[in-house]
């Protein structure tokens, strides 16, 4: 298997895991991880982000405090959302939740039942551990730009280890409280969080994958 074979695998395997087992990982494991992360390209070598990783105690007060503020606060994200999801955009990620609420068998059109999905983002899906990625607020985009490929790194290197992810965004829509709870001073945006932890296979969230476009629908070729 050449190297290319190796990384194409590794991408391939790489999914958001929406159920995870209450199985801490070892200190060793998640070094290896954030090590391998860590070798991430970046604008200048910048290397604008910062990592917060929680396990055991951590975790759940972490978990408990954020599912109690959602209930009543706002979303207010350091880094604005899409202003909207249109054309092909849309319907992909129309077609992911479909995906989705087929699997755990939620009705399309069902609000409550959607929007109880939506709130396991807040329980963390169960994961044992939380990573909050964080930029220097005054690199703006090309600083949660690099931060897009530490992330992309970190949950390649995650599953090379047989650990699970998903890049939450739902985290940072909560960025102000994310800054108060773990202290995060105001000259820093909150990008995302990753839960990570071990997959439960038996999670019906789980049982799903994504497709991508194909390359004549996403690149342009110049001769």
């Amino acid at each position: 298997m050449t190297e290319a074979d190796t990384l194409e695998r590794l991408m391939r395997a790489r999914h958001s895991c929406r159920g995870f087992l209450p199985v801490a990982l070892n200190d060793a494991v998640v070094d290896r991880i954030l090590t391998i992360a860590q070798l991430s390209a970046s604008w200048c070598n910048a290397q604008p982000w910062q990592i917060i990783v929680t396990r055991g105690a951590a975790t759940e007060r972490f978990r408990a405090a954020l599912q109690a503020h959602v209930t009543a606060a706002a979303p207010h994200p350091d880094i604005p959302f899409p202003a909207e999801y249109s054309g092909v955009y849309r319907e992909r990620r129309r077609a992911c939740a479909g995906q989705l609420y087929g699997v755990v068998g939620i009705a399309m059109g069902d609000r409550l039942a959607s929007t109880g999905q939506a709130a396991e983002n807040f329980r963390l899906f169960g994961a044992p551990h939380v990573a909050i990625v964080t930029t220097a607020a005054a690199l703006g985009p090309y600083g949660a730009m690099d931060c897009g490929a530490y992330v992309a790194a970190f949950m390649l290197a995650a599953t090379a280890r047989g650990v699970a992810t998903i890049a939450q965004a739902s985290i940072a829509a909560h960025a102000g409280f994310v800054r108060t709870h773990f202290d995060i001073p105001t000259t820093r945006h909150v990008v995302c969080g990753i839960s990570f932890g071990l997959a439960d296979p038996d999670h019906p969230a789980n049982g799903f994958r994504t497709s991508r476009a194909t390359l004549s629908e996403v690149v342009t070729r110049h001769t």
